[in-house]
């Protein structure tokens, strides 16, 4: 195999295999005492762990981003948990993947150092709008159960559109998509991302809006975590679902859209309904409508059948002279009722009568006896209320007599 040194000192061109010039390049890395122990500071990106144990991770900076692996025999370790956001120092040696043909560091070693400037930017804006209330769950808006059309900002050559519109018109194709092509990542993206936003919010026929890429690492999700972008969604009067990136992902985007989406396919399913699953639904419907109906037909059926076999259906022209008699009956005890009252009280007004005539001055008239009176019409108690020369009335049983006291006379009792 041939030297890259080598091929420095040659006048002629050399003609090498891919793989021979990954395998020389590689052994020139490995040759470099100073890249096989090396430090190397930087924020962890694109974090994942594989099944087997390993590890797979970029470590970046405001420029640059390395890629790197540490294998399970390393990270068992580790004295923390890594993720996307933190900062590290990673030690570890510099090689070349050949298969890949891309040279990454290989990490032995690796130990926290605090949170990477762009996870730090993520959770301060995160914070900020929290406090504002943008993530509110009270103020996210259902989603039209039947939309018409359908606005979707994201790049018009990515997988996203495509996936977007082919779930779509499998599920419902009567809804149209429509697309306002926009860049998702690097610079002017989120100014793309929000000018499409302020379109669709211009019209009036979009029913619901899409906003969205795939997935990657958090500097190619950064311009859904820009805050015009989310202040953008906030104000849209149209719902916004979110599809940003991949179930794991999470960006400022998500959080204030009034859904949020694993996947873009998954926005399109929350976005139209599946016309099978309505299908299916209906026929449910009109199978419990069918026996509901049914069900009410032999319950009334039954209720007539009772009614047409009663006496009071069977034997209909008896009730007139039922409730003749009835009335008849009642009138008599009406009767019967009305003269004992009658009788009743006659014998109380009679007795009431005797005990008034019993106490009448009149009766005691009628006896021989008189009343005198003075000329204002009021009784004489008394002798002392009368001298020789008064002038009295008498009262007696059928009129009145006038006298004169001639004298007086004081009983000795």
């Amino acid at each position: 195999m041939p030297k890259l040194a080598d091929v420095s000192n040659m006048n002629e061109p050399l003609t090498m295999t891919v793989s021979e010039l990954n395998h020389g390049i590689k052994k020139l890395l490995d040759s470099r005492s100073g890249l096989q122990n090396i430090f190397i500071r930087g924020e962890i990106s694109n974090f994942k762990r594989n099944i087997s144990g390993h590890l797979y991770l970029s470590l970046k900076d405001e420029e640059s981003v390395l890629k790197a692996c540490m294998f399970k025999s390393q990270a068992t370790g580790l004295t923390f948990a890594p993720k996307d956001g933190d900062c590290v120092i990673a030690r570890g040696r510099i090689s070349v993947y050949v298969p890949g043909g891309a040279y990454q560091m290989y990490i032995e070693d690796m130990r926290p150092e605090g949170i990477g400037d762009l996870h730090q930017r993520f959770l301060m804006l995160k914070n900020q709008l929290e406090k504002e209330g943008l993530f509110e769950e009270s103020r996210k808006r259902p989603l039209p159960a039947f939309p018409k059309k359908i606005g979707v900002v994201t790049s018009d050559t990515g997988a996203v559109i495509r996936d977007i519109i082919n779930v779509a018109g499998r599920r419902h194709p009567m809804t149209e998509i429509i697309l306002y092509p926009s860049k998702v990542q690097g610079e002017d993206a989120a100014a793309q991302i929000v000018s499409g936003i302020r379109y669709f919010n211009t019209r009036s026929d979009i029913d619901v809006l899409i906003v969205g890429r795939g997935g990657g690492s958090i500097e190619d999700l950064w311009p859904f975590n820009e805050e015009t972008v989310a202040r953008a969604v906030f104000a849209s009067t149209i719902p916004v679902i979110s599809a940003v990136g991949h179930e794991t992902d999470t960006t400022i985007c998500d959080l204030v859209a009034d859904r949020r989406a694993a996947t873009p396919s998954q926005a399109a399913e929350f976005a139209v309904p599946d016309d099978n699953e309505l299908r299916i639904r209906i026929r449910e419907l009109r199978n419990r409508l069918d026996k509901g109906l049914l069900s009410k037909t032999d319950l009334y059926a039954q209720r007539l059948l009772r009614l047409s076999t009663s006496p009071a259906l069977v034997h209909f022209e008896r009730i007139p002279e039922d409730l003749a008699q009835k009335l008849d009956d009642r009138c008599t005890r009406l009767g019967n009722s009305m003269q004992e009252i009658l009788s009743k009280k006659t014998a109380v007004l009679k007795e009431a009568d005797a005990s008034l005539r019993a106490l009448s001055p009149l009766a005691v008239l009628s006896r021989g006896y008189a009343v005198v009176l003075h000329n204002d019409g009021t009784p004489v108690r008394s002798i002392h209320e009368v001298t020789p020369g008064n002038v009295l009335q008498v009262q007696l049983q059928d009129g009145t007599a006038s006298a004169c006291v001639i004298s007086t006379n004081q009983s000795d009792t």
